[in-house]
């Protein structure tokens, strides 16, 4: 496999469609963890992620909705770190991140990072730690993969079913996907862009997401 090229762009733009899911679905998984001493290690990384990042929400919600770029240094610090965004990437990418030149990859990776931050970075400043319910562990925490199952209130009062899927690796449990209400993020992405990469050309497709942004996908995290 083609090794994935470094930079902080890149790295920043692979995450940035699962960090508005995420807060809304971090917060009281903390709270349970004091609780409970034998919560798995998948969702005991979550709980150390949620505890910091919620934190750092709190102390910086004006600055994200007056800028929504003021989150980008707390996903490098705080998120980044527990995804294998390299992963993700490629499984988006699917065969055109084969094809791609390593040139090509970041300006795709960036050009979707800042797209996806002009839809949901300002809703971040609105993510809050009260409105989640963590369900029940199934599957075998010793597993190469596992999903960590939740429910997310809306303000509107729905609930709505988030599932994180993790996997080991070296540097031990890294969430590559967000699935909220039976839509897969990876997968969303990957079928909204094949069709038009084959089409158009990944060039011409990284433009148009520069100029245009992304589409938002039908089960999208309006806010927590």
């Amino acid at each position: 496999m083609t090794a994935t090229p470094t930079g902080l762009p890149a790295r920043r733009a692979r995450l940035a469609r699962w960090v508005l899911a995420l807060t809304m679905g971090f917060g009281t998984l903390a709270a349970r963890a004091a609780t409970d001493p034998a919560i798995p290690e998948p969702q005991q990384v979550m709980v150390e992620v949620s505890q910091r990042l919620f934190a750092a929400l709190d102390a910086h919600r004006a600055d994200i909705r007056r800028d929504p770029q003021a989150v980008l240094p707390l996903v490098d610090e705080i998120v980044l770190p527990h995804f294998d965004v390299d992963y993700a990437t490629q499984l988006i990418l699917a065969q055109h991140w084969r094809a791609a030149t390593a040139e090509q990859r970041l300006h795709f990776v960036d050009a979707f990072y800042h797209a996806l931050l002009r839809t949901y970075g300002g809703a971040l400043a609105d993510a809050t730690a009260d409105r989640l319910r963590i369900l029940p562990f199934r599957g075998d925490p010793d597993a190469p993969q596992v999903t960590v199952r939740t429910e997310v209130t809306r303000q509107s009062g729905a609930v709505v079913p988030v599932e994180y899927r993790l996997h080991r690796t070296a540097g031990g449990w890294k969430a590559f996907d967000v699935v909220i209400e039976g839509i897969s993020y990876v997968r969303n992405y990957r079928t909204d862009l094949d069709a038009e990469i084959s089409a158009r050309g990944l060039d011409a497709v990284i433009r148009r997401i520069e100029a245009q942004g992304v589409s938002v996908p039908r089960t999208e995290p309006r806010g927590p």
